[in-house]
């Protein structure tokens, strides 16, 4: 009642929404029975390959009593839709046209005599990504069945190429109002289709994050290349009894640092994490974003988490444990990043230190005048203090990952037409005891680790930079590291790309 109260006498009020081509005849049929009753067309938006979009473009909605909390009504009293999440959110006032005015002579009887003055209206500009839409399917696709997100970026202007999260749903559903038991079903789920994983996912980095430890300390004067440690498969700290285990249980023997990244030493990254302490390890990894959104231009982005001891103080009201440090150090504990973040400092690492804010909104373009204008992006940031040579030390490790003897992902570089720099990583969901071993597939599926992989192609002058995780996946080298290598093979290799359009003609 009150909706019709707040309209003027003449509004139109839509009673009906999507009706069936049936239904608008058996109206037809029976019009002469409700003369004041009509049908009208109206454009609706329609998301084609909705679930391959759902989490980059979002979708638009009903106008709620919280938009029109929210907005300037003026704008909006000729659409009943406004965006809702994603690219259709952070972009509404652009998207947005303005609504036209007519005023008009109306008789006794409510009916138009005659237009005074028109106004016309003026349509929302139009918005190009930085996607690159067979990417974008090659990812989605990649996770098909799996819970997981990939985030790709080029790191030389901050643009997002890909960014998938899975399962995904049908925005459609959105547009005119979706159905109780439809949303429940959505939001009930224990695969969380409406989460978007790529920017809303918190996951423990794993042994991703080694290689920025490693810079670390290079940096921090704790480390050279060429010092060695000793690995037996475990560490202890002095005046301990615990055992901190390293993944390979007969340890990697004597090992540098190209070797401690290429195998994933954990001894060495304990012993290093320890000699760093954690308060100049969180400043270290600060200065890479972790633990601060990276200001990506579609809402709801996740901070993720690098602790410190004041941290845990505040957090916890307890005091920092030294054994904590050493599982930070492997990007375990309290540690958390999302897929974004995880590609970020990728885009980073390839551009030896410096750094752009991820972007989706590659130009805005004027429908009427066809005046194109790119968004401005914050100019490119250097992270302070890391020599050249340092980089190089690093990413020669990441090299060795994919193309060293026994680097932990060289099975997936096979025959590979361009070299790259990645690191695996496995994030443990739950403790088992020191001395007791349990086969993967002994586990739940859901209780089995996350597969992570982190990359940038090629070598030389980077183009593409991942961040990938595959819930419950077991395996980064096994399951996460091969779909780096579909994505760069698609975008690197033309013949790749081609044959991929050729067997998908909905490009």
């Amino acid at each position: 009642a009150d909706q019709y109260k707040q309209r003027a006498r003449f509004d139109e009020i839509a009673l009906v929404t999507n009706m069936t081509e049936a239904q608008v005849a058996i109206f037809s049929a029976h019009r002469h029975h409700f003369p004041d009753f009509h049908i009208s067309a109206r454009s609706s938006r329609y998301y084609p390959d909705g679930e391959l979009w759902a989490h980059v473009v979002g979708y638009v909605g009903r106008i709620s009593e919280k938009d029109l909390a929210e907005i300037d009504t003026r704008r909006y009293r000729a659409t009943t839709h406004i965006g809702k999440s994603g690219i259709e959110a952070s972009y509404e006032d652009v998207l947005h046209g303005d609504v036209g005015y007519q005023q008009v002579e109306i008789n006794a009887q409510g009916r138009v005599v005659r237009v005074l003055e028109k106004t016309p209206p003026t349509p929302g500009n139009d918005l190009y990504l930085t996607v690159d839409a067979g990417l974008q399917r090659e990812a989605h696709e990649a996770l098909a069945g799996r819970r997981g997100a990939i985030v790709a970026i080029d790191p030389e202007t901050g643009g997002v190429l890909a960014m998938a999260s899975a399962p995904s749903f049908d925005p459609n559903l959105f547009v005119n109002g979706i159905g109780r038991s439809a949303y429940a079903a959505l939001r009930d789920s224990p695969d969380r289709p409406l989460f978007n994983r790529a920017l809303q996912g918190q996951y423990p980095p794993g042994s991703t994050i080694k290689p920025l430890v490693a810079l670390a300390g290079l940096e921090l004067g704790h480390r050279h290349a060429d010092d060695a440690t000793s690995c037996p498969g475990w560490y202890r700290l002095p005046g301990e009894s615990h055992r901190y285990r390293d993944w390979l249980k007969r340890g990697h023997g004597k090992v540098d640092m190209l070797d401690a990244i290429a195998q994933s030493c954990d001894v060495y990254f304990y012993d290093l994490a320890r000699d760093l302490g954690i308060d100049d390890l969180h400043d270290f990894m600060a200065r890479f974003g972790f633990g601060t959104v990276t200001g990506i231009d579609v809402p709801n982005e996740a901070s993720g988490l690098f602790p410190s001891s004041e941290w845990k103080r505040r957090a916890r009201g307890v005091a920092w444990y030294p054994g904590e440090t050493l599982i930070a150090g492997i990007g375990q504990g309290f540690t958390l990043a999302t897929p974004l973040q995880l590609a970020s400092a990728m885009a980073t690492l390839a551009q030896r230190g410096f750094t752009l804010t991820p972007h989706l909104l590659g130009q805005v373009e004027n429908p009427l005048t066809h005046m194109a204008t790119e968004p401005q992006v914050l100019p490119r940031q250097a992270v302070p203090g890391v020599s050249d040579a340092h980089w190089d030390i690093v990413i020669g490790g990441m090299r060795e990952v994919l193309f060293g003897p026994r680097g932990t992902a060289r099975g997936s570089a096979r025959g590979a037409k361009y070299e790259y720099a990645g690191k695996t990583g496995t994030a443990q969901l739950f403790r088992i005891a020191q001395d007791e071993t349990v086969k993967n597939e002994d586990v739940e599926e859901r209780l089995r680790d996350h597969a992570l992989f982190v990359a940038f192609a090629p070598l030389q002058l980077p183009r593409i930079a991942v961040g990938i995780i595959v819930e419950n996946g077991s395996s980064g080298s096994r399951t996460a590291a091969p779909i780096a290598r579909r994505l760069f093979d698609y975008y690197l290799v033309p013949e790749a790309s081609e044959d991929a359009l050729a067997a998908d003609d909905t490009h």
